[in-house]
């Protein structure tokens, strides 16, 4: 009897990132797309895909156009989207 090699296969997920408006001028890009392989969620994608800058406090946050708190889990394939808050008149 022969014994084969177990070969296990990590697999990496990918989000896509977008920033708007001044997010996207503090950042310097207007979107990613971001690798991982472990759960993550939308606080820990902002440090991922910013080097770990501080997201300002008044961010938004939205996963698959849908409004979302920054501790809400991201899944494989989501778009995740940063703003600023809107001020109108």
């Amino acid at each position: 009897m022969t014994i084969q090699p177990l070969i296990v296969k990590i697999l990496t997920m990918s989000i896509n990132i977008q920033f708007f408006a001044s997010l996207r001028e503090q950042i310097g890009k207007s979107q990613i797309t971001l690798p991982y392989d472990a759960p993550l969620d939308v606080i820990n994608v902002w440090a991922q895909a910013t080097g770990d800058t501080a997201m300002p406090s008044n961010t938004l946050c939205a996963i698959n156009m849908e409004y979302v708190k920054p501790n809400a889990v991201v899944k494989d394939g989501d778009e995740i989207a940063f703003f600023p808050p809107v001020t109108g008149g």
